[in-house]
């Protein structure tokens, strides 16, 4: 009969638990074997949190400490060179790709001095994967001193009594995801998928060997536009994987369309399938055709990526038509992806409007849905559940909450004039050169600085009452006055106020807007030991209040030196939230813009005219295949960012930041901001400078990463700046980190901006 499946689960824990054991062992606070105990516990709670619930095919390998597809870089000793020339344990060579090393030398260890590899989107979620970094000389074996991470966590959960579906990445994508090392850039990483594949062989071997029945391989590349080249290796590659020595393959897509890539898969010899059906319903004829009278069809019908409660009817209609295309003895109610990208359990959230909370489903939630469609299309009787639902779905399309007739008059106003600065840029230019008189090589920041115990404490107490209103602002004021003045003390030339007083750069102004619903505990992983807490749009979105400018107005106050306002773009407040999926994310990010604009218009009245307005996620939103809707989305979202900015003065100067993905500089120019920054201190290609040679306005590429404690010395960023220069014009760019300074330490803090300053002033001297 039908059976229910879950492609992953959070492994983050409902109280972060993990995160707070690794950032213990970061700091050497806790052994190794209290890490590795947590870990255990994690995946305990959560294969039982599922048996519990009625689960039938239940995922392991889907726990990191760091990341899976950094965790398959250790089992397949794809681990560049400077990692092993220290002595680490497996552990601590994982968490020196995954974030860099830098410790001095005791009496019982070396020194380590070692940067971290980059770090980029998984395809268009917040969630950031360590990019495998691969070479000529890359020896593929498995791993056997780091442990066989698949094989153990299937072993672990077997000593439970419950069976699992060990989840790998599969061998094209993983290649396919990875980079040529900067000694080997002439490399095209699938060239070596002969090599690969006989060692994820071995690995299916052992697992089988262990009693692993079946195996989930994933291979989400195939929802891109994949060459023909590419889709030319999953024939032979899964022909060589599957044999009498492997467990049964589910091989799994998930994010978006499968369809363009069929004909690379219809005739592969695996056991089943999944697909994602919550993102792409209309994919299902097609890609329902090509199983034959054997496969397993397993449907993704409850979302993944997304917190509003599945909608029993429509899902059931998919399961339905599966049921009759294979037989019910060959479906898979699922998630459409793992639960990973999403809060863990809805039952901690004690605050939220209970008509609200009514709409919404998390992880934990997520698993009854699938257990109660599988009971329901096994003819059960879920009659009470299938109506609690319905009622669901109709209080949210019925609800007021949703809808604020005063935005969608002012949506009806946008037009072109709204999105466009009053001069083109060299115009502006002009103005601003003589308005702030900035030296050659500006540096800056990009705006946060260490959120540190004491704040974090401050503002709990602020939250809780402990503290009054007043007593909090002057705190917040002690703590812009110490970074405004290490600013100057170091000699930075643009400033800013270091953002002690938000939480986060998505909630900080969702709580400001009318639109968004909050939660106490619903944290989801962005990277590591990154986990944000994302707002969730629940209506139509408008701006009852200033957000930042009392702040700004403080810290310029402050000094004499240009002050800038700091903001979060449009699209990435949506993308950093869980959107509606009852409207489109355009009219979305465009409710967003009006909002940001008036805010922005705000600022400049108030004197703060250098303004910096973030859209680290505007390539995240971009759809995964090229066509209309992505030459849409690339409209809409510069659209809402202009609509945001083009309100103010040529005097006023716009900047924006972008990171940890891989950029377009069209995508960029189209958004006609006077000054961007973007992540660049672990691209080692050449060519990705080269790309931004002929960028119009003015550019600084990031010169050291936020995401490791390491301190990069003067000399390093001379080196990178002459890189740069190499390529780029001394009068256009700007000196400054990849990123905002939020979760470092004020050491690492001093010591790195201190050398990025001294080596603007070394260029300086040259120029």
């Amino acid at each position: 009969m039908v059976q229910s499946s879950v492609l992953g689960f959070p492994r983050i824990g409902g109280q972060r638990e993990l995160k707070k054991i690794t950032e213990s062992y970061w700091s050497g606070k806790v052994t190794v074997d209290a890490l590795l105990a947590k870990g255990k516990e994690l995946r305990k709670h959560n294969w039982e949190l599922q048996k519990q619930a009625g689960v039938d095919v239940i995922a392991s390998n889907d726990f990191s400490f760091y990341d899976q597809v950094l965790d398959l870089s250790l089992l397949f000793n794809v681990i560049p060179d400077r990692y092993l020339k220290f002595d680490l344990a497996p552990i601590d060579i994982l968490f020196a790709m995954g974030r860099g090393l830098q410790r001095k030398a005791t009496d019982t260890t070396a020194a380590v001095d070692v940067t971290a590899l980059e770090m980029v989107k998984w395809f268009d979620s917040n969630y950031h994967y360590v990019r495998p970094t691969l070479s000529n000389s890359t020896d593929f074996k498995l791993n056997e001193s780091a442990g066989l991470k698949p094989v153990a966590e299937y072993l672990e959960a077997k000593e439970l009594g419950i069976e699992t579906r060990p989840v790998i990445v599969g061998p094209i994508s993983y290649l396919y995801l990875g980079k040529a090392d900067k000694d080997s850039l002439d490399l095209e990483p699938l060239s070596l998928l002969e090599k690969l594949v006989p060692v994820y062989k071995t690995l299916l071997a052992k697992l089988k060997e262990a009693g692993a029945k079946s195996v989930q391989i994933d291979e989400p590349i195939l929802v891109l536009d994949l060459p023909e080249s590419v889709q030319a290796k999953f024939q032979a590659t899964y022909e060589a994987l599957v044999d009498a020595s492997s467990p049964e393959i589910i091989l799994a897509s998930y994010f978006g369309d499968v369809r363009p890539n069929l004909s690379a898969i219809k005739s592969l010899p695996v056991a089943g399938f999944h697909f994602d059906f919550a993102r792409v319903p209309e994919q299902f004829e097609e890609v329902a055709s090509i199983l034959n009278d054997k496969q397993i069809f397993s449907v993704g019908v409850v979302d993944g990526r997304n917190i509003w409660k599945n909608d029993f009817a429509k899902s059931s209609e998919i399961i339905s038509k599966a049921i009759a295309k294979v037989g019910a003895d060959r479906v898979l109610v699922a998630t459409s992806s793992s639960l990973l990208h999403t809060p863990v359990d809805l039952k901690s959230e004690s605050k939220l409007n209970p008509t609200i909370k009514d709409w919404f489903s998390f992880a934990t939630q997520k698993l009854d849905e699938v257990v109660v469609l599988t009971k329901s299309a096994k003819g059960d009787d879920v009659t009470k559940e299938l109506e609690a639902n319905a009622a669901s779905i109709k209080s949210r399309k019925e609800s007021s909450i949703t809808t604020n007739p005063k935005v969608q008059s002012k949506l009806a106003e946008i037009d072109e004039s709204m999105a466009t600065r009053k001069s083109p840029f060299e115009q502006r230019l002009t103005v601003q050169q003589a308005k702030y008189n900035l030296p050659l090589f500006p540096t800056t920041t990009i705006g946060s600085f260490p959120q540190t115990k004491d704040i974090r404490v401050n503002r709990n107490k602020f939250n809780k009452g402990e503290i009054t209103a007043e007593q909090y602002d002057e705190f917040i004021k002690k703590e812009i006055a110490e970074v405004v003045k290490f600013q100057e003390d170091i000699g930075l030339d643009v400033l800013v106020h270091g953002e002690p007083e938000r939480n986060d750069m998505v909630q900080y102004f969702g709580e400001k807007l009318d639109g968004f619903e909050f939660t106490q505990n619903g944290w989801v992983q962005s990277y590591g030991s990154r986990y944000v807490r994302p707002p969730i749009v629940v209506g139509d979105v408008s701006r009852t209040v200033a957000m930042s400018v009392k702040e700004s107005v403080y810290a310029q106050s402050l000094t004499s030196k240009p002050m800038k306002g700091m903001l979060t773009g449009p699209v990435t407040c949506l993308r950093w939230s869980f959107p509606r999926d009852d409207i489109s994310q355009k009219l979305q990010a465009l409710q967003l813009s009006l909002a940001l604009r008036e805010e922005v218009v705000d600022l400049e009245q108030a004197g703060i005219t250098v303004i910096q307005v973030d859209e680290p996620a505007l390539r995240e939103g971009l759809p995964l295949r090229a066509g209309k809707e992505r030459s849409d989305y690339l409209d809409w979202a510069a659209q809402s960012f202009r609509v945001s900015t083009s309100g103010v003065d040529d005097s006023t100067q716009i900047h924006s930041h972008f990171c940890y993905s891989d950029l377009d500089p069209n995508h960029i120019k189209a958004l006609d901001a006077d000054v961007v920054s973007i992540e660049f201190s672990k691209k080692d290609d050449p060519n990705y400078i080269q790309e931004f040679s002929n960028y119009p306005n003015h550019i600084g590429l990031g010169l050291f990463d936020i995401h490791s404690p390491r301190i990069p010395s003067k000399d390093e960023f001379v080196k990178r700046i002459s890189e740069i220069l190499k390529v780029y014009p001394a009068n256009k760019f700007w000196v400054n980190p990849d990123c905002g300074l939020k979760t470092r330490g004020w050491t690492e803090v001093k010591a790195s901006l201190t050398n990025m300053v001294d080596a603007a002033k070394h260029f300086r001297e040259q120029y």
